[in-house]
């Protein structure tokens, strides 16, 4: 890829989010059914339907830059969605399960808030307040979800899989589940 102006470069990141957003769109209805944890799933369920929401403001960038999105595979999404595929072959305990889909979701999370705040800010640089704007709101979105999925984390699911975990030292309490 050869980009010669910022203009094109920000068109460039708008492809490579929307191609990943997509990306999303198709893995995450596998997360919702893997995962067992009924916050967890509910988790998921909810940052599909913002997901959907991601793809309709990027539409939405698309028209007001009179640009198309379409044709470009986002190869960093490819890859974290194949590694995070490897969650949905396991077979281990439900809580080990769920800690790695969470694993995974959280990468993916954190990719995309760094790529939509350097996308937000080629758009403020450019003067494409409207597209910043939308960025944004999609940013504290990803932000919101990873921050749900941290809580998750820590609140439940690493709770109950260290719990079933044999290798825990005997100091650590455990509850009797």
């Amino acid at each position: 890829m050869t980009t010669h102006s910022l203009s094109e470069l920000l068109e460039e990141e708008l492809k490579d989010l929307y191609s990943a957003e997509n990306q999303i769109l198709q893995a995450l209805p596998k997360l919702v059914k893997k995962a067992s944890s009924a916050n967890l799933k509910a988790a998921f369920s909810a940052h599909l339907k913002q997901t959907e929401g991601h793809v309709q403001r990027l539409d939405r960038i698309a028209e007001i830059l009179e640009i198309d999105l379409s044709g470009k595979v986002c190869q960093a999404m490819k890859g974290l969605v194949e590694e995070g595929g490897d969650a949905l072959k396991d077979t281990g305990p439900s809580a080990v399960v769920d800690s790695a889909l969470i694993g995974a979701a959280r990468r993916v999370e954190h990719y995309e808030m760094a790529a939509y705040c350097s996308t937000r800010g080629m758009a403020e640089q450019l003067g494409h307040a409207d597209v910043a704007k939308l960025l944004e709101e999609t940013t504290d979105e990803e932000e919101a979800a990873d921050d749900k999925l941290k809580a998750i984390a820590q609140d439940e699911v690493f709770v109950e899989a260290a719990e079933a975990d044999d290798t825990v030292p005997s100091s650590r309490p455990r509850s009797s589940r």
